[in-house]
């Protein structure tokens, strides 16, 4: 019996779902489960998304003891596929065709079985849960790999169980808060999404796709108290004029992951809501979601001030170790953030991408371990450039994705920063302009600017080096599949545009 039987747990399209219905669709699809295997299962496929199949899917993977595998419907079948197979998934739930060719993975539909079939009849018992480990898996989420493949991360229960641990506490999740639900079950923030709402007795209130083009509407016609979200979101509704108006003081928190908040976004969004408490975090899908945090203050005014114009993501959760470390590994003010603890991730399905990704400290030097398992001692290298502050962590760029313009390096989020003063940019991306180019192209939105304005506005502001060659007005910037800015399309169309420029004769 859950602990709060008669509380909404969900909330889709304005039919709620009791946590007791909830849960007796999650028991009959784990009956359904077992009838059609025989067997207990290790791994289940998900392919579903913001839908009482899809979360009751999810307990009932749980429930049975096998790590969930979110597959996104809208993906290419073939990848799916691949994702299917790289996980060993034993068999796949979902609303739509069958998306596995092999005969041995069983397809579990939604049709199949209904909540209206199950809500208002007696519970199907399964067999009691298993006694699962820490370590056992609770999920697997596949990224982008470099070798074209999706890289596959395992989390733990451990791991998970503490994020969700802190989160619950951090923004207290009562029952009677209702938080949005803004994610795709294949990015992990949906972890926080389902896990923190259920865990504290709240409301997950799914979103429909229009709800994110206009958040303050889905916002206030939903009464949300929790707001959990990629930055763009406010970049996309300021550009289509939806950021307007304000939020009613039913909006308690309002926390931004994923990518870079800028300090310009964070005074749109804090304009429509300032009674929110703001808070930014960051951590990529290995450390569990999230592992830092920093919540602006009340005022404006006392927001921190950094080189590249972005938020701080702030202080490294209390229960997590980290170092920041520079290029010859030393330990430095300034460096490659390297974090361990029980949220770190014990490493990729494939075991060949583990080399060069875990670290250990000997001698206050960083020293790459390259091959096996990683230890608890060991610090995951998250790939990203921060700097120590005194408002905590300030984010600065990718390891893998740094500017360097005639041997001078440079952060991409300074030239941005500066291109986001100009009172006609509303948004911007700066990129290199195709490897060895030596050229940057500034992408931006807002209203068309001259060339030579912009190239102004600039050598007021920042070194030559840093000032872009070419400079591209956009409608919007694009977006990928998370929300978040797709930085590689900009990188591919500037990389096309040069090599046109290059392939034009001369006159």
């Amino acid at each position: 019996m859950p602990r709060f039987p008669d509380v909404p747990a969900v909330e889709i399209d304005g039919v709620a779902t009791t946590y007791l219905e909830l849960d007796r669709y999650a028991e009959s699809v784990a009956a359904r489960i077992l009838s059609l295997l025989g067997t207990a299962p290790q791994r289940i496929g998900i392919a579903a998304q913001r839908s009482a199949f899809a979360f009751a899917g999810y307990l009932a993977a749980l429930r049975l003891g096998a790590a969930v595998v979110p597959l996104n419907p809208a993906y290419p079948p073939s990848r799916n596929r691949l994702i299917l197979d790289s996980a060993g998934a034993d068999i796949l739930l979902t609303e739509g065709a069958d998306l596995s060719t092999d005969p041995e993975i069983p397809c579990l539909r939604a049709e199949d079985v209904r909540l209206d079939q199950t809500a208002a009849g007696s519970p199907i018992r399964t067999p009691a849960r298993p006694d699962l480990g820490g370590a056992a898996l609770a999920y697997i989420l596949f990224t982008s790999g470099s070798t074209g493949r999706p890289k596959g991360v395992p989390i733990s229960h451990a791991a998970a169980s503490a994020y969700v641990r802190h989160n619950v506490s951090r923004y207290h999740v009562t029952p009677g808060s209702r938080v949005s639900h803004t994610f795709d079950l294949t990015f992990d923030p949906s972890v926080h999404d389902l896990f923190v709402t259920w865990a504290g007795g709240g409301t997950l209130v799914a979103s429909r796709r229009s709800d994110l083009i206009a958040p303050l509407d889905y916002i206030r016609e939903c009464r949300l108290t929790h707001w959990f979200s990629v930055p763009s979101v406010i970049a996309v509704a300021a550009e289509l004029g939806t950021l307007t108006g304000s939020i009613a003081d039913t909006l308690r928190y309002a926390i931004f992951a994923g990518e870079p908040l800028t300090g310009t976004h964070a005074e749109l969004w804090h304009a429509a809501a300032p009674a929110a408490h703001l808070v930014n975090v960051y951590g990529p899908t290995e450390l569990t979601i999230a592992c830092t945090e920093y919540r602006l203050p009340e005022s404006p005014a006392a927001w921190p001030v950094t080189s590249n114009g972005t938020i701080p993501i702030g202080q490294v959760y209390p229960y997590l170790d980290y170092l920041v470390v520079d290029d010859s590994g030393l330990v430095s003010e300034e460096g490659e953030l390297c974090v361990r603890g029980v949220q770190r991730f014990g490493g990729y399905l494939d075991p060949a991408e583990n080399d060069s990704r875990f670290v250990r400290l000997v001698d206050d030097s960083a020293r790459a371990y390259v091959t096996g398992d990683a230890d608890p001692e060991h610090f995951y290298r998250t790939g990203d450039l921060v700097r120590r502050t005194p408002e905590g962590l300030v984010h600065l760029a990718r390891t893998d994705d740094q500017l360097k313009i005639h041997g001078y390096r440079l952060e991409a989020g300074e030239v941005e920063a500066a291109l986001r003063t100009h009172q006609s940019v509303n948004d911007a991306v700066v990129v290199l302009a195709g490897a060895g180019s030596g050229s940057l192209t500034g992408f931006y939105t807002g209203s068309e600017v001259p060339f030579a304005v912009l190239r102004r506005w600039l050598r007021n502001r920042l070194p030559p080096a840093m000032i872009p060659g070419r400079f591209r007005y956009l409608d919007r910037l694009p977006r990928n599949v998370n929300g978040k800015t797709d930085r590689a399309a900009l990188r591919d169309l500037a990389s096309l545009e040069a090599t046109r420029r290059r392939a034009q004769p001369a006159t």
